[in-house]
């Protein structure tokens, strides 16, 4: 059913982009109602304009917060066309029908980002504009409504080709996304309330949708809702896919860990190679060493610049992203070299508050794993020297951020050896044994981290003869004295930090 527009309510926070769209309806003989600013922004663009007070008889009230909320407005917007009882209202009443409704709400999100003053937060909640919006979007048989001003360009097209002619098939478009917006905006809303109350529900809405090239794997469709550019300027490279984004996610978290020059390699999900080093060019150098490997199309990332004689040598292994805080121009230079390799500027440090999972047929939100250890006991059999202390808190935190069972082997705060994804400890340490030596590594005076604690001493016992001379691990096993009984018995010394860090 194809409606024409005659006439228009216009009410927007945003003017931007406004003005070709009313230019074109005062083109097509369009009646344009408004209020406020907006009244404003289109008679100084030289375009009559009938204003709602007019039509209410009633000003803008308290403030502003009441503008629009009447039974003229909102008859002339839900009045149904084809319904006998609708128009006798709409005549006893003399209530100007609107066939189109431009509204967009207030930037609530914006300024809780801008301001901690909740007065003023609170007068950015929307409360006509919402109204107006969910009447329009439920009248769409007769009513088009559009409610942001990202619909513009749409809109505009859609004037220009059909003279102010609309169909069922794109009022109900305009509708649908009419009434997301609305739902994002009312969790936004409903999550800054509760942070002072515990939720009832499980809310989430981000706009921002991206297309992606496909999912984890190419049968299968992927898209991504958020705003990457709040934390990336993209500088070369590829569109960002699924897998991608995965580890640039894993690459971001880890890295924010370090304040000293760090440089770490991921891939899938899981670091395999890092190091903290006194500049970028050795971080980079023995991050690489610890697995040159799985370097291959791995993910890269640095807290540190990235200058011309440290991209010299990136540039002589293959990988997909690197991601730094700041590039040169010479490094840009370089690193440009290949069209596809992603280059990322990270704007900010990241790491997450929650953690949300797809479970069955729900959702799983937990905390997320932003402490190291809840205490520092030294369970052995000697204190762990300064050395080892710096190579286990190291290790430790590497240790979280792989996937479980997992083992880390440190030496001089670098990554020699991994094992992860295993299904028992003593298999993860036993890769981790293999991976150091298949580069080299020698064990000695080396240090192990475990993500959970240990129900056997086998695993004590295995890094013992291979030269680790310190242990840190959560403790909490019934058997825990197994592996303290071991450690002082060989002059190991052993960390027990309360806290564990599975990671499935």
């Amino acid at each position: 059913m194809d409606r024409t527009i005659k006439s228009a309510l216009i009410s927007v926070f945003y003017k931007d982009g406004l003005e070709p769209i009313v230019r074109k309806l005062h083109e097509l003989g369009v009646t344009i109602y408004s209020t406020g600013g907006t009244q404003t922004f289109i008679e100084q663009a030289g375009i009559p304009c009938t204003s709602v007070e007019s039509v209410t008889g009633y000003p803008s009230i308290l403030g502003g917060r009441v503008k629009t909320l009447h039974p003229k407005v909102f008859g002339g917007i839900l009045a149904r066309r084809d319904f006998a009882d609708d128009e006798q209202h709409v005549k006893e009443y003399e209530i100007p029908l609107f066939d189109l409704v431009i509204v967009d709400l207030y930037p609530f999100e914006e300024t809780v980002k801008q301001t901690t003053d909740e007065k003023t937060i609170i007068e950015k909640i929307d409360i006509g504009g919402v109204s107006l919006i969910r009447a329009a979007g439920k009248n769409f048989k007769d009513v088009c409504i559009v409610a942001s001003r990202e619909q513009y360009s749409s809109l505009l097209e859609l004037l220009n080709k059909a003279n102010g002619v609309t169909t069922i098939h794109e009022r109900r478009r305009f509708a649908a996304e009419a009434f997301a917006e609305c739902a994002h905006y009312d969790v936004a809303i409903a999550d800054y309330f509760n942070q002072f109350e515990n939720q009832k529900h499980f809310q989430w809405s981000s706009g921002n949708k991206q297309s992606l090239r496909y999912g984890e794997n190419p049968h299968q469709d992927a898209s991504f809702y958020g705003d990457l550019n709040g934390l990336f300027e993209k500088l070369n490279g590829k569109e960002l896919s699924y897998n991608n984004l995965v580890d640039i996610d894993a690459a971001c978290q880890i890295i924010s860990e370090f304040a000293n020059p760090a440089f770490a390699v991921i891939k899938h999900t899981n670091v395999c190679g890092i190091a903290v080093r006194d500049n970028v060019i050795h971080a980079w150098e023995a991050a690489l060493a610890g697995d040159p490997e799985s370097a291959f199309g791995g993910v890269l990332i640095t807290n540190q610049i990235i200058n011309a004689d440290v991209a010299k040598k990136i540039n002589e292994l293959f990988f997909e992203i690197l991601i730094a805080p700041e590039f040169e121009e010479g490094a840009l230079e370089i690193l440009k070299g290949k069209k596809n390799r992603i280059l990322l500027e990270q704007r900010k440090s990241f790491y997450p508050v929650k953690e949300y999972k797809r479970i069955l047929n729900g959702v799983l939100v937990q905390d997320a794993d932003t402490k190291n250890f809840a205490e520092w006991n030294e369970a052995g059999a000697r204190s762990s020297s300064e050395q080892e202390k710096e190579d286990l808190l190291f290790a430790n935190i590497v240790c979280k951020h792989l996937k479980s069972n997992a083992i880390a082997l440190v030496k001089d705060k670098q990554l020699i050896g991994k094992g992860c994804g295993q299904t028992s400890r003593i298999d993860a340490l036993r890769s981790a044994i293999e991976k150091a030596k298949q580069f080299g590594f020698t064990l000695k005076d080396a240090v192990m981290a475990s993500d959970a604690f240990f129900p056997f001493n086998d695993c004590v016992s295995v890094a013992h003869d291979a030269g680790i001379t310190a242990v840190i691990q959560p403790g909490g096993s019934v058997r825990d004295n197994d592996s303290i009984q071991f450690c002082k018995e060989h002059d190991m010394a052993m960390v027990m930090t309360g806290l564990r860090h599975f990671r499935h």
